[in-house]
């Protein structure tokens, strides 16, 4: 029997090199978008596949694809989807700024709410939480850092929710990963009329395969162009390392 995979922003870039390597591999796959067009090309250039045309952005397309998640057996949940709105939080719409949240934070959530009971009950299965290398941004100075707090602020709260769920879900027998892509050759970017043509850029197909050896590999956080793990195992300790050095006396440098 096949293993069942459901893949959201499935129509292009990373969530397409899922569909594509997932198919490949020999998983039946659900496949969730908004371009039914597109939806229509991968279905009918993959027989194991059945699409869903849902917007995640509202709550309406995240309770029918936490519905399939519950429902159905997945082996693996890949949460994809994502929206570029790269803009100062004092000039982000309201509406940019709610669809930025709901997509990467709310959307995620739920789906993977919505899977793990099932996962674990059958004492297997896989949640993928794509993030970017921006979750660690927030301490970059103005000079290098783009206007987009809100984007940067819902990736980082993939990884640290990812970790914590991994830790959760341990000795289960389902694993949680949350990976960590730096500049990718999507049309992600060119959805905001930004030209990185002439930037060095992963592909699509090196994420992928990045995260699914990184599965192989037990890692919870996957950085497809990162040699040095150590940077990340220096990052996460300094984390724990704060978490560790509270006290619940007031820190000198706040007393007259």
């Amino acid at each position: 029997m096949s293993k069942l995979a459901l893949v959201t922003g499935a129509t292009s870039g990373i969530g397409k090199a899922y569909a594509e390597r997932l198919s490949a591999e020999g998983y039946a796959l659900i496949l969730a978008g908004r371009n039914t067009d597109r939806l229509a090309e991968l279905a009918a250039a993959h027989p194991v596949v059945r699409t869903v045309a849902a917007d995640l952005s509202t709550g309406e397309g995240i309770d029918v694809i936490a519905g399939i998640c519950a429902e159905e057996p997945l082996d693996l949940l890949v949460n994809n989807a994502g929206v570029s709105h790269y803009m100062a939080l004092a000039e982000l719409p309201a509406d940019k700024a709610h669809e930025v949240v709901q997509v990467k934070v709310v959307a995620a959530t739920m789906l993977a709410r919505a899977a793990v009971r099932g996962m674990q009950e059958r004492g297997t299965g896989a949640i993928v939480n794509v993030s970017g290398m921006f979750a660690f941004s927030g301490p970059a100075p103005a000079s290098v850092q783009p206007r987009r707090a809100v984007y940067a602020g819902t990736l980082a709260y993939l990884v640290t929710m990812s970790q914590a769920l991994s830790v959760e879900l341990a000795d289960t027998g389902v694993a949680v990963q949350v990976v960590v892509p730096g500049v990718v050759a999507t049309e992600f970017h060119e959805r905001q009329g930004l030209d990185l043509s002439a930037v060095p850029r992963m592909t699509p197909g090196d994420v992928v395969t990045a995260s699914l050896r990184g599965l192989a590999l037990g890692e919870v956080v996957c950085a497809p162009g990162v040699e040095d793990t150590g940077l990340l195992d220096a990052i996460f300790r300094a984390d724990l390392a704060a978490l560790g050095g509270q006290s619940p006396r007031l820190a000198s440098r706040y007393l007259d």
